[in-house]
């Protein structure tokens, strides 16, 4: 009989050559379980999904109650669904006054696709601006804004009138034309090693955006629900885009995006033609009323305001002459080393002792902490002594 594995390698789509073949049984808050009953610490939140760690009660038993009330009725937007109804409420509720119409999708790619679109039949214009070094999803449209040629010059032609801005280069922003239907950029670029930009910048962007008639589209599938210490990563900026665009851990591990807009521009897919953007699964009720349920835990248990106590305690421990450096906001955080190879050594170091960190598509030298809001310091403590154990192992760098 083939082993799990085997039915794994043999059935499941392969992304590489080389995964990394985890065999998982259950997780619960920061730790993950082999098959052998092994704990890991998950430094990484499923690349930025669980928030509140794995298996929150809460969101959990939400779950639970309502998949013995109801699942798929019927396609997003036509019948009202509790579950839709409360989680939008919700989201209206701790967001900017603008930004008052939700439209739930599948993942975020998804709100990327429906939020380019969006741009660009409420503006009558073609013309999209996006980031180098940005990522945004895989399919067409949001690989067509990713800028990094390596991972799309294999999928040409992608979306025609693209063009690429620096990111936080000022300079570059007169090519924000009246041309141009949206900018699309990540609060905090992700994969690109998390970058922070200067909030003179952001400022910039946003007055240029306004100057032109453009849609600002700010990407924080990644940043947002408290990752960088505050809801959304914009509110460290003094800014609000036009668009918002959420996943991630807005589902608490359920797999729902989102896209975010002023009544005025989402009444655009009403008419000419009606239906004008459409989704089978988005907005599913079991995802809505698991991401109200992670919602109302974020909120009521104050994670947000731990954060960046735990981030400068990864600071202040992540010293070690290998480490060039350690960028972010908040739990979302890169550590430098000098190459790529050394990098992956240092992983796959941690992993086989027990904590679970990765590398970024964009920056591959660069190692990804981003564990779960509810990270205690004894174990943020433990996850840095195996990265310095793993960091000395490899190196032949002491500390």
């Amino acid at each position: 009989m083939l082993t799990l594995r085997q039915l794994f390698l043999n059935n499941n789509a392969q992304t590489t050559h080389f995964p990394l073949l985890l065999e998982f049984e259950r997780a619960e808050g920061v730790y993950m379980y082999d098959t052998a009953g092994k704990p890991f610490i998950d430094l990484i939140s499923g690349i930025g999904v669980s928030n509140l760690g794995h298996s929150n009660p809460h969101v959990v038993g939400t779950i639970k109650e309502q998949v013995d009330k109801y699942m798929h009725l019927m396609v997003y937007g036509e019948y009202v669904q509790t579950p839709q109804v409360r989680f939008a409420e919700k989201l209206v509720s701790i967001l900017p006054e603008s930004l008052n119409s939700v439209y739930f999708t599948n993942s975020g790619s998804e709100a990327v696709e429906g939020a380019i679109k969006l741009a660009k039949r409420y503006t009558g214009r073609q013309q999209i601006v996006a980031c180098h070094n940005s990522y945004h999803g895989s399919t067409h449209g949001a690989l067509s804004v990713m800028g990094n040629e390596e991972f799309k010059q294999a999928y040409r032609p992608l979306l025609p009138g693209v063009s690429f801005i620096r990111f936080n280069e000022p300079v570059d922003l007169h090519l924000i034309t009246s041309e141009t239907a949206c900018v699309i950029l990540e609060t905090i670029q992700g994969e690109a090693g998390i970058r922070v930009p200067d909030k003179a910048y952001m400022q910039a962007l946003r007055q240029r955006c306004t100057e032109t008639g453009t849609l600002l589209i700010l990407d924080e599938i990644q940043a947002a629900f408290g990752r960088t210490g505050k809801l959304f990563a914009f509110e460290h900026f003094g800014i609000v885009p036009d668009i918002l665009l959420l996943a991630k851990a807005l589902g608490g591990g359920m797999p729902v995006g989102a896209f975010v807009a002023n009544t005025n521009v989402m009444s655009a897919f009403k008419e000419n033609p009606i239906l004008g953007h459409i989704t089978t699964f988005g907005g599913h009720p079991v995802c809505c009323a698991a991401g109200l349920a992670a919602l109302e835990v974020l909120l009521n248990e104050q994670l947000m305001e731990q954060v960046p106590a735990k981030e400068a305690l990864f600071r202040e421990l992540l010293v070690h002459p290998a480490i060039k450096g350690v960028r972010g906001k908040g739990l979302m955080l890169a550590a430098e080393f000098e190459s790529f190879e050394l990098n992956k050594k240092i992983i796959d170091r941690c992993i086989e002792n027990g904590v679970i960190t990765d590398w970024f598509l964009h920056c591959s030298n660069s190692m990804r902490i981003a564990p779960p809001l509810i990270i205690t310091h004894e174990q943020i403590t433990h996850a840095c002594t195996i990265i310095l154990e793993a960091i000395d192992y490899q190196s032949n760098i002491p500390a």
